[in-house]
């Protein structure tokens, strides 16, 4: 019986969708960006990576041939093989929005059938009442913040006033998502989960994706940084995922990263959860060894988003792909005869747009193992297409609305 991995690359998309205007993204593409401005010297940063994007790995299984199925461009200095050894193409979100939750749930086999609730307001963001809320529920003497920002700013800009008040620092972005951040130390790491699942409850009725605990250390003299001991409190999926499947047929299931997170522990398996990209990709390897026959491993690199893509840094992007590109052969050496690997994306997050949020785009697919054809897999109408693909590969039969490749 066969293996699978899926592979999602956080915010690597690959050429603005169709309704990218709908969300002020019109002409955004993660990828293509990328790869211009490295061809372009734009992507150089001492110490760190230089000259066009070199990605020869991911190449070779189809991905500047899957960008250019998307967006009718290949990607700019990226090696074009006549005849990629993986199927590859682009999967269009049918879901509403560019979030995480709606991206995987929707890889999943589960697109989401109703839109999210926001908040809008970029000042005194929460309604009074969640603030009133939120302030008795977690015995606080106040929140900070209370706006759209960006995490690492606004740590940098409220963290002396949190210590020295015990207030917690809450904000959003244009996600269906209220963050919370506070210091490890002074306010403790259980103390703001026990937080952020109380605000869970209470951000229920309004639709809200997402619950974020932030934690961070540091002082005002050394500077404050954000922990690995983030936590995602998210909304359960509306309906049967491909791991509510595999769970019921009786299969292994071991989840790398946030997936956990995001499908709110729901036959999540498994969960390994180790800080940053290399070190999750290294533990994803050695579960999907010991994997049995129809076992699958779902794991997300959420790298590439926050620490590049939210961050506008285009250099760092380009040097974490080519990082994951070195350590690609390590997981082909392990593909069995009957096993597949799928490697896409959730949305995009294009490091050369402005602002420092999500970006609506199609996602690159790519397929590959011993007894996968290579070949274009071409567009292909919802991201549920994999979980259908995945369903079919594994023996579980029809899985969501997809349609196997």
């Amino acid at each position: 019986m066969a293996r699978a991995i899926l592979i999602v690359l956080d915010s690597v998309g690959c050429g603005g969708a169709e309704d990218a205007a709908t969300y002020g993204d019109e002409g955004s593409d993660t990828l293509g960006h990328i790869a211009q401005a490295c061809a372009q010297g734009r992507g150089d940063r001492e110490g760190l990576r230089e000259g066009p994007l070199h990605i020869p790995n991911l190449a070779r299984l189809g991905l500047s041939h899957a960008c250019e199925a998307s967006t009718g461009k290949p990607l700019a200095g990226v090696a074009r093989p006549a005849a990629p050894q993986g199927r590859y193409g682009y999967g269009v979100e049918i879901s509403q929005g560019k979030d995480t939750p709606s991206g995987h749930w929707e890889i999943a086999g589960c697109p989401v059938p109703f839109k999210w609730g926001y908040f809008t307001a970029l000042e005194n963001t929460f309604p009074p009442d969640l603030v009133a809320a939120i302030i008795r529920e977690g015995a606080l003497p106040g929140i900070l913040g209370n706006k759209h920002a960006s995490g690492t700013a606004v740590i940098d800009e409220l963290a002396e006033e949190h210590i020295s008040t015990g207030k917690p620092i809450c904000y959003t972005s244009v996600d269906s998502v209220l963050q919370i951040a506070a210091h490890e130390e002074h306010f403790g790491l259980e103390r703001l989960y026990a937080l952020c699942k109380r605000v869970r409850v209470l951000v229920d009725p309004l639709r809200i994706g997402r619950v974020i605990a932030r934690p961070f250390i540091g002082t005002t003299e050394t500077g404050f940084t954000r922990t690995g001991n983030r936590k995602d409190f998210a909304i359960p999926p509306p309906d049967e995922t491909i791991l509510d499947r595999l769970v019921a047929k009786g299969r292994s299931v071991v989840t790398v990263g946030k997936i956990g997170d995001i499908f709110a522990h729901r036959n999540t398996g498994e969960e390994i959860k180790p800080f940053g990209n290399a070190a999750m990709f290294a533990a994803a390897l050695e579960a999907f060894e010991r994997l049995p026959d129809g076992g699958f491993c779902f794991v997300n690199l959420v790298d590439f988003d926050t620490e590049y893509g939210h961050r506008r840094d285009i250099p760092g992007y380009a040097a974490a792909l080519e990082a994951f590109d070195r350590d690609l052969p390590e997981l082909e050496a392990l593909l069995l005869p009957g096993d597949l690997a799928v490697i896409t994306a959730d949305h995009g997050n294009d490091p050369s747009w402005p602002g420092s949020d999500h970006t609506r785009e199609h996602v690159p697919i790519l397929a590959f193992g011993p007894d996968v054809p290579a070949g274009l897999l071409g567009r292909r109408e919802s991201f549920a297409d994999i979980a259908a693909t995945l369903g079919e590969w594994l023996t579980l039969g029809a899985i969501g609305p997809g349609r196997a490749w």
